[in-house]
């Protein structure tokens, strides 16, 4: 008999806070270099890191159906490459809020696909944690939040597109954990989003050259909010529903407001505190919930977890 494995929600958590340090790390970069070069270089590094594990990787993909293919496919072309672009063009419109605002249907994105893609379900009781949840990281995200204008059509479907890709990249994720191993997945991820990066610096001339001067931060920029939080992400998405590990990326907003505050000289409003706290509560409480109730918010099929390539039954004594 096989158990289920545990719950991992926390680590999808620690995950996304290692997100959070992105800015701290990319804000100088981001004054020197065109955001596609940055995200271009992010991924050379990492498929450079992880090069020994792309044949591996591969021959791991060839053995699985088509649906896992276009899945990574999606994910390193769209969800790593394409939305990080969409996002940041979005910003460039005239309207930095917008994306912000839009941002935040990422969880109902990502619900809603769980539930067409993986036949994830919710119980009514899911909305008590991820109400107050998307309610906090609203608060988080502006000082003044009752006084929001979304403007510039083109940012909006942008800012709209990315959350979407991201979504999907959350959902499909989950779906590639469940056939392939996390170092698998992340390597994919990378080695597929590569070209997809540099089509896009072509497209947008940006040029691919950087300066000796950056190259410490590309390097930490890769390797911890990209290599190491992707790394950790697809080991706790191995075994954590994608509608209760949509609501664990929101740490990280919280991670990303606290090193705003703390080194690069941010300030945040009263409401921006009560949502900071709110998100954290609402997350922890969320991961509490599944791992000691009985009766978890998030249901998944019947095979949901039963189906993992590296979980293979041994012979049956009474079949030989």
């Amino acid at each position: 008999m096989s158990s289920n494995p545990p719950d991992r929600t926390w680590l999808v958590a620690v995950a996304a806070a290692l997100w959070g340090t992105d800015g701290l790390l990319r804000l100088p970069l981001a004054e020197a270099l065109p955001a596609a070069t940055v995200v271009f270089w992010e991924h050379l590094l990492v498929v450079a890191v992880l090069s020994p594990l792309v044949p591996g990787a591969f021959r791991a993909l060839r053995r699985v159906g088509p649906r896992e293919w276009l899945a990574v496919l999606a994910i390193g072309g769209g969800s790593s490459a394409l939305a990080t672009a969409m996002f940041t063009a979005a910003f460039k419109m005239g309207d930095p809020v917008t994306p912000l605002v839009l941002q935040k249907l990422q969880p109902v994105f990502a619900v809603l696909a769980a539930y067409f893609v993986l036949r994830e379900r919710v119980r009514p009781g899911y909305a008590f944690f991820a109400i107050p949840a998307l309610l906090g990281a609203w608060l988080l995200a502006f000082k003044d939040p009752l006084n929001i204008q979304v403007a510039a059509a083109k940012a909006a479907l942008l800012a709209i597109g990315a959350a979407a890709l991201w979504a999907a990249g959350t959902v499909l994720g989950r779906l590639l954990s469940t056939e392939l191993a996390p170092k698998e997945v992340t390597t994919l991820r990378f080695t597929v989003g590569l070209p997809v990066a540099a089509g896009i610096v072509a497209f947008q001339g940006g040029g691919f050259a950087v300066g000796w001067d950056n190259a410490l931060g590309l390097v930490l920029l890769a390797l911890v909010p990209g290599l190491l939080a992707l790394s950790l992400y697809y080991v706790g998405l191995r075994s954590t529903p994608a509608a209760r590990a949509t609501l664990a990326e929101l740490a990280f907003p919280v991670t990303a407001a606290v090193i705003g505050v703390s080194f690069l000289n941010a300030h945040l409003s009263g409401t921006q505190w009560l949502g900071l706290a709110v998100v954290v509560v609402s997350v922890t409480s969320l991961g509490w919930h599944e791992k000691v109730r009985r009766q978890p918010m998030v249901l998944e099929p019947p095979h949901g977890r039963a189906h993992r390539r590296d979980e293979e039954r041994a012979p049956d004594p009474q079949r030989q």
